[in-house]
C-alpha cells in the first residue's frame, strides 16, 4: 500500500493557495467617435458616456448620419443659451469665440422653430389688417400654406447653407466645424424674432426701415463670424461677402413673403 503511494507537491496539498501568474494587464480599447472630423474639444459633453461603445470611428462619415453623435450640442444650459443670444443681437461682443469651442445646436433648433411659428401667425396677422383694416367687408381666411413656407425657407435655410459652406471652407483648408456655422446661423436668426412682431405695424415705410434694419445687422453678424475662419484665405473673401449677401435676401425675403 505504501510503495503505490506518491506524495502530492507542496503546491497542490490541501490548503495551499496556487501561486497567481503575472499576467500583462489588457486595457480594452473603446472606439470613441469625436465628432465633426478635426475639433476634438469641442460640443458640451453630458455626464456619463456621451459617446456609445459601438460609435463610428472618427474618421467615418457615418457620424454625420448618427443621432448620437449631436447629443453633446444639446447639453447646454439657459444662462449659456441667453448669453449667446445677447451675442447674437450685439455681434461686438466676440460671439464667435464663445462657440468655436462649445457650439450648441439647442438655441438654433429653438430660435428657428420659435421664427417659424411666428412668421406663420404674424404674416397672417399682418394680411389681415393691411386688407380689413382698409375694408372691413373684405371676407379673410387663415393662410395655412404660411406655415409650410415658413417650415421649408428658415430650415432649409438654416441647414443646407451653413452646410455648404462648410464643404466651401474646408475645400480651401479652412478649420471651420460643421455644427460651429450650424451654431452661428442659427443665432443669426434671433433678431428676426422681434423683427417679426414689430411688422405686424400697418405702416409699410415703417415695416421696410425695420426690416433693412435688421437684415444689415444679421449680415453683419454672419460676414463679422465668419471672419476667423477666412483669415489668410482671401480667395474666401467674396464668398463671406455673398454669406452676408445671402442673410440679407432672406430678411427682404421675409418682408415681402410674410409681411407684404
Amino acid at each position: 500500500m505504501e510503495e503505490g503511494y506518491t506524495s502530492l507537491p507542496t503546491s497542490h496539498s490541501v490548503g495551499s493557495v496556487p501561486a497567481v501568474v503575472a499576467e500583462e494587464s489588457q486595457v480594452p480599447k473603446t472606439n470613441l467617435q469625436i465628432f465633426p472630423p478635426g475639433n476634438i474639444a469641442s460640443g458640451y459633453q453630458a455626464p456619463g458616456t456621451p459617446y456609445g461603445e459601438d460609435a463610428q470611428s472618427a474618421n467615418s462619415w457615418n457620424g454625420y448620419f448618427s443621432i448620437s453623435s449631436y447629443q453633446p450640442y444639446f447639453n447646454v444650459d439657459t444662462d449659456i443659451v441667453f448669453d449667446r443670444l445677447v451675442g447674437a443681437v450685439y455681434p461686438m461682443d466676440g460671439f464667435c469665440t464663445k462657440v468655436d469651442a462649445n457650439p450648441d445646436l439647442y438655441g438654433p433648433v429653438w430660435i428657428s422653430t420659435t421664427l417659424v411659428f411666428l412668421l406663420s401667425a404674424l404674416g397672417n396677422c399682418a394680411t389681415y389688417l393691411m386688407k380689413n383694416g382698409n375694408n372691413p367687408e373684405i371676407a379673410w381666411n387663415f393662410d395655412v400654406n404660411y406655415v409650410n413656407w415658413a417650415a421649408s425657407v428658415i430650415y432649409g435655410y438654416v441647414l443646407a447653407v451653413p452646410a455648404s459652406f462648410y464643404f466651401l471652407l474646408r475645400y480651401f483648408g479652412s478649420n471651420a466645424g460643421l455644427v460651429q456655422l450650424w451654431c452661428i446661423w442659427g443665432y443669426s436668426l434671433s433678431i428676426f424674432i422681434p423683427t417679426a412682431l414689430l411688422l405686424v405695424i400697418p405702416l409699410e415705410i415703417l415695416k421696410w426701415i425695420i426690416i433693412l434694419f435688421a437684415g444689415s445687422a444679421s449680415a453683419y453678424f454672419i460676414g463679422l463670424n465668419l471672419k476667423p475662419y477666412t483669415e489668410g484665405q482671401h480667395d474666401l473673401f467674396l464668398w463671406v461677402i455673398g454669406a452676408s449677401v445671402l442673410q440679407f435676401v432672406l430678411a427682404i425675403f421675409i418682408k415681402m413673403f410674410f409681411f407684404a
